[in-house]
């Protein structure tokens, strides 16, 4: 489930290494499994039985590495044991570490390396759509996620995985193999159990989509950077989150969510050291006997980090230089990205404070932004400053974004339009959540926790939706019979594409026209 998890104040969160906000290789020789008939798999470490309803079978907490404790913690995801007999697969693995949210438990486990994989039944070489969740790498699970439509009606075989979260998957310590990214590792060993044991579920190895919203779509964009990923996905679907924000180089104002992607491993290691220090530890091994329940209520610094095996560079080094893995790319936000982010940034915010926000931000180019974005035509000062947000930090972001990576790989560039869509999460009361960050989701999947059912017109909608990204996932082009053309994103094109996807047309959007780019473009010029 995607969130945002603010584990400080604005200012706090500016005082921390420049803001703490969370907004969310193929092995060699190896055999895939054979496809088993029923409702039993064998897979490397053992046999599991599943569940079947209708035409799918669903096969929950299936381990794809041991339990990350002890030793093993803030250590590479290493071979799960075999287990004897069949082992059942009915219900979800537990959640990694972390705090409750509505209608999610907290969880201090921390043997929670499972993945989930749902499948028609009579599969066969299937393409196959792993899917990494979202919650700004500190919350969420696999298992929230119920992707039976788009198995059934896209014909895919889903896997949804769990990956250490917060402190346990994104902290770095001095002398620490790869830390602040052991999270991005446990992704790239459940794409390599996916290598190995997909064909199993009838799913087909050489044809797998990587997928994420939000903090999932954060890691996709260091699995697209990571040389480990060579040989493990074929594709790449990255929702509400621009990979590469080369919108803000030489740009005359940064974003309101002014906080990196990926960070330094240096910067991980003194967030280890602050944190030895909080619990009275001078080694790791100190820091490896502090229950998980207090490492989750100590402060977190959950961005990836790069300067390791896992991440040599910043992707935003690597990705303009070519060095990333060259897969077609479907990639998108919604239209109001920021109607989430404002109230917990800005809250109570008056008249007054949204001009002094501005002036505080922008400086002497407040006034135009004030002009641009007046109070009286959105509301409140929450709602417009979430228009800013919206437009500036997002879809301006990630049309550069798909600039980027379009002159190098082909990009189908998306932008979910429904203002009726339900909100995930609730927001806060006199907050109009509109076209809000992880709006699309219930469009894909479906959520045991929220109950909430679609209209018929947005179900349609969903419907399209999953008919795209099962076709991209199966071709690399979202386009098939039946649905609108999508043409992929031009770089040198004055307008590039853009799918919008909305209740009442899918077809070609103007991003430019909807989100003010001529005024940003404007006042980006440096004077």
């Amino acid at each position: 489930m995607p969130f945002v998890v603010w584990t400080a104040t604005v200012d706090d969160m500016r005082g921390i290494l420049g803001a703490l906000v969370v907004v969310v290789g193929l092995v060699a020789g190896a055999t895939p499994a054979a496809a088993a008939s029923g409702n039993v798999v064998r897979v490397e470490s053992g046999s599991v039985r599943g569940t079947a309803t209708g035409d799918l079978r669903g096969f929950q907490g299936i381990p794809y590495a041991a339990p990350p404790i002890g030793e093993l913690r803030w250590h590479a995801p290493v071979a799960r044991e075999p287990w004897p007999g069949v082992r059942d697969a009915t219900r979800p693995g537990n959640r990694c570490p972390q705090a409750a949210l509505p209608g999610r438990p907290a969880s201090d486990t921390e043997d929670c390396l499972y993945l989930n994989v749902t499948a028609k039944k009579h599969a066969r070489k299937a393409p196959v759509l792993v899917w990494v969740h979202g919650g700004g790498l500190v919350s969420g699970t696999g298992g929230d996620y119920d992707p039976a439509r788009l198995a059934e009606r896209g014909d895919l075989v889903v896997v949804t995985v769990n990956y250490r979260l917060g402190n346990l998957g994104f902290m770095g310590f001095p002398g620490l193999a790869d830390g602040g990214a052991f999270g991005l590792e446990d992704q790239q060993a459940a794409l390599r159990w996916v290598q190995r044991n997909v064909a199993g579920f009838g799913g087909d190895p050489r044809n797998v989509t990587v997928a994420g919203e939000s903090g999932g779509a954060h890691s996709v964009c260091g699995l697209l950077a990571s040389p480990g990923s060579a040989g493990l996905f074929q594709r790449a679907i990255g929702q509400s989150t621009p990979c590469v924000s080369d919108a803000f180089a030489g740009a005359a104002f940064r974003p309101l969510l002014d906080v990196p992607y990926f960070v330094p491993q240096e910067w991980q290691q003194g967030h280890g050291q602050n944190l030895a220090a909080r619990f009275g530890c001078a080694t790791l091994e100190c820091l490896r006997k502090v229950p998980a329940v207090d490492l989750l209520a100590a402060p977190a610094f959950p961005l990836p980090a790069y300067g390791n095996a896992v991440l040599p560079e910043d992707p935003a080094v690597a990705v303009p230089a070519g060095r990333f893995q060259h897969v077609p790319f479907l990639t998108g936000v919604t239209r109001d990205e920021g109607t989430l982010f404002s109230p917990p940034m800005f809250p109570g915010l008056t008249e007054e404070g949204y001009r002094q926000t501005l002036g505080t931000h922008f400086g002497a180019k407040a006034a135009a932004v004030a002009a641009a974005y007046p109070v009286a035509a959105h509301g409140t000062p929450v709602q417009a400053i979430g228009a800013v947000m919206s437009d500036l930090d997002w879809a301006w972001a990630q049309a550069a974004s798909d600039r980027r990576f379009a002159a190098t790989v082909p990009v189908y560039a998306y932008e979910f339009l429904d203002r009726t869509a339900p909100a995930i999460p609730e927001f806060p009361t006199g907050v109009e959540p509109l076209a809000g960050h992880a709006s699309e989701l219930k469009y894909l999947f479906d959520f045991p926790y929220d109950d909430r059912p679609l209209t018929a017109a947005q179900r349609r909608l969903g419907d399209g939706m999953i008919g795209y990204w099962s076709r991209f996932a199966s071709t690399g082009d979202p386009n098939r019979f039946g649905l609108p053309l999508w043409r992929r994103v031009l770089p040198d094109a004055v307008t590039p594409y853009v799918q919008g996807l909305d209740v009442h047309r899918i077809g070609r959007i103007d991003r430019g026209e909807l989100h003010n780019f001529d005024f940003w473009n404007a006042l980006a010029a440096p004077r």
